[in-house]
């Protein structure tokens, strides 16, 4: 640590960047985004005084190297995940990286023998997974509530997402299950507490390469069947949810990914209906507030680099079910 607080740096003046780190930070005592770096630096200057960000560095190397920074937030599109985080790693720094981890399970792979190599975190920024409604699904789906689970799945769309954003370019790792069916995928492993297969996939094809929806039909072991499906059509529904259905019962979340903005959880057993309801802090200040106590040497998080390599090679497999090339292949 190179002072009482956790300093970290911002590769990139990206959108995400305000509500998934500098408003998270505000909130923490012990944690300060203390410079950013831009490929434009106009543009870095503007972002760097519209989020009070002290510090505006020259270039990305330049950030990843300075001294005064303990870790580096990784926003950047996903095909350049791999490259800055590897080299931020090396120049000492913890690294808190937007999802997904890379462009491919290949790249993961070497990001995570790099923080290894030099003890350092690599954490996957999956931030529902540390909010306190995340934890209680988490804890219904295998504390036999309801009993043997037969089927679940989970759904994510988001329509307005235009022609010309970074999503559609197959160049820089986009594509709908990278950008939105990653958080399904990776919602009915981490519930569940096991891995899935892929049996099959169906995408919708936009620009070459890029799939603006997807739908995959999975298998969990004991024969659990499960289903992702993603959207970024313009005619899909602004929406996000998980299911779960067991021989005792069955789950249902509107919204597991951003509850802090609103959410519906519904749990149906013998017993009843019963609506739960989680208060508190946005899913991004409960991940910075854990990525903060890990690099202290608290708490491991479960979204680190090896968890990584397990998401993109379903992913990557969701791809080649599909008929799609794997991306940054």
């Amino acid at each position: 640590m190179a002072s009482a607080k956790l300093r970290i740096g911002l590769l990139g003046a990206a959108r995400i960047a305000p509500e998934a780190l500098i408003k998270p930070a505000a909130l923490i005592d012990g944690v300060e985004v203390a410079a950013i770096a831009a490929r434009d630096s106009a543009r870095a200057r503007e972002f760097a005084n519209a989020n009070k960000i002290p510090r505006v560095v020259a270039d990305y190397n330049r950030l990843i190297t300075d001294p005064d920074l303990d870790a580096i937030y990784n926003p950047l599109p996903n095909s350049l995940h791999c490259e800055w985080t590897i080299r931020a790693l090396r120049a000492g720094k913890h690294v808190l990286c937007e999802k997904p981890i890379a462009s491919n399970a290949a790249e993961a792979e070497r990001m995570a023998e790099a923080a290894e190599q030099t003890g350092l975190l690599l954490i996957e920024a999956f931030h529902y997974y540390y909010h306190p409604l995340a934890r209680r699904v988490r804890e219904i789906l295998r504390d036999g509530t309801l009993g043997r689970l037969s089927h679940v799945e989970g759904h994510f769309s988001v329509p307005f997402i235009p022609a010309t954003d970074i999503r559609h370019d197959f160049s820089l790792a986009g594509g709908a299950t990278m950008d939105l069916g990653c958080y399904p995928l990776h919602m009915i492993r981490h519930f569940t507490g096991a891995t899935p297969s892929v049996k099959s996939a169906r995408a919708r094809v936009g620009a070459p390469g890029i799939d603006i929806a997807m739908e995959a039909e999975l298998e969990l072991p004991g024969g659990v069947e499960a289903r992702m499906s993603c959207s970024m059509e313009p005619t899909a529904p602004l929406t996000v949810t998980f299911e779960a259905h067991g021989e005792r019962g069955s789950l249902s979340v509107v919204n597991p990914l951003a509850p802090h903005r609103g959410h519906q959880f519904t749990l149906k057993t013998a017993g009843g209906e019963r609506r739960e309801t989680f208060e508190g802090e946005s899913t991004y200040t409960h991940q910075l507030r854990a990525f903060e106590a890990a690099v202290r040497g608290g708490p491991a998080m479960p979204t680190d680099g090896r968890d990584g390599i397990i998401s993109m090679r379903i992913i990557d497999d969701v791809y080649r079910r599909a008929g799609l090339p794997v991306r940054g292949a």
